[in-house]
């Protein structure tokens, strides 16, 4: 979320690299321009600390310099966008042992502006990438939790992990749902928490009482790395372990 999210990342995930010893670093990157959307030079800086794959959501076209890039960086922009749309719903990471790793992203339809099915594009998504992999990792950005949950159990046992994004608040949920799949309601905000979810809570605070347009400003007090650790078998894509993290800066 903004400056002082990317500050954070910077401080923390290459020493969390090193230290788990991860093979794959997917980011939800829609709010890392000022907290809304994703320029080129961004991207090119997140991807320069270690994260391998950008998942995007409701922002993905807030900064029109995304189309630059879209088509050709490791950025993932939500599968049930209409088709024809620039972009992929979903990619293929290879990780350094040369392990195939596929990641798609949805959007939920739920308090959200309309979109396609997220369950019947993930159906779709999902059988392509079962030729190539049997690991599969899915960004689900909803705003409603029973959306994010209702897709938790429709994709169990057929994907390794699905993690929710877009409310920024962590969920104390994670688990591993009876197939094999990894789940997390929400995964968090790495960003300032003296703030409502990012902006500046004076600015929001206005909003809500008077009711008026007013121009909002990420803020950059209280900042927390959030994320989530995930262990998957890669012959058989269930996963063996997930674990919350919440890092003070």
């Amino acid at each position: 979320m903004g400056q002082a999210g990317r500050e954070a990342v910077a401080r923390i995930l290459p020493e969390l690299r090193t230290k788990e010893q991860l093979d794959l670093v997917i980011a939800n990157g829609e709010n890392a321009a000022h907290g809304m959307g994703l320029t080129p030079n961004i991207a090119r800086d997140l991807f320069h600390l270690g994260v391998d794959v950008l998942t995007m959501g409701n922002h993905t076209w807030d900064k029109k310099e995304i189309l630059d890039i879209i088509d050709d960086e490791p950025i993932v922009r939500p599968a049930n966008y209409a088709p024809g749309v620039p972009g992929r719903g979903a990619i293929l990471a290879t990780t350094a042992a040369g392990i195939k790793v596929g990641i798609l992203n949805l959007i939920g339809r739920v308090f959200m502006p309309p979109n396609d099915c997220p369950f019947r594009s993930a159906d779709k998504v999902i059988e392509e990438l079962k030729k190539e992999t049997p690991l599969i990792i899915v960004d689900m950005h909803a705003e409603a939790t029973s959306e994010k949950v209702a897709m938790g159990w429709y994709l169990d046992g057929k994907v390794s992990a699905v993690i929710g994004t877009h409310t920024h608040v962590q969920t104390a949920d994670d688990k591993i749902l009876p197939e094999g799949t990894a789940y997390l309601t929400d995964v968090g905000m790495t960003g300032p928490f003296d703030s409502v979810i990012g902006i500046k809570k004076e600015i929001i605070l206005q909003r809500f009482l008077m009711q008026m347009p007013i121009r909002f400003e990420v803020s950059e007090k209280d900042v927390w790395f959030n994320g989530v650790l995930i262990e998957i078998d890669e012959q058989s894509g269930k996963a063996l372990s997930i674990q919350r993290l919440q890092i003070k800066i």
